[in-house]
């Protein structure tokens, strides 16, 4: 690792961040760690890796696939799964919504409570 740099987190803007940490802490099973309104911090165990969520007052919600004159999503989540039915179910379970394009046999575009983007991707090694 050069110069100590490590990624420490991935931040999603969102209207409601304490909203879209609960949907991701029931999504991946992690806990919510810090939220004090307008940050949410989502850890796992001792892992140093973040997902954090600040809020935007003016936050438009993107759209996928994207279309001209509409925010595009900037950057998208890659969840790896090994059972892709049961996962889209626990998403939809969750909150997510089934994005109506699926580009993928093995991988499911799902659309989190705000509009951002995420993958199951169905990974059968089990690893």
């Amino acid at each position: 690792m050069k110069h100590g740099i490590k990624l420490a987190t991935v931040n999603l803007n969102a209207p409601d961040p304490s909203a879209l940490g609960a949907f991701y802490a029931r999504l991946l099973d992690w806990e919510v760690v810090h939220d004090d309104g307008g940050w949410v911090v989502l850890g796992h165990g001792d892992d140093y890796f973040r997902l954090t969520f600040e809020k935007d007052e003016n936050y438009q919600r993107p759209v996928w696939p994207s279309e001209p004159g509409q925010p595009p999503i900037q950057m998208h989540l890659d969840i790896r799964v090994t059972d892709l039915k049961g996962a889209v179910e626990h998403a939809l379970a969750c909150g997510a919504e089934l994005s109506s394009y699926q580009p993928q046999d093995d991988v499911r575009v799902c659309l989190d409570p705000a509009g951002h983007a995420f993958c199951l991707f169905l990974d059968e090694s089990g690893a």
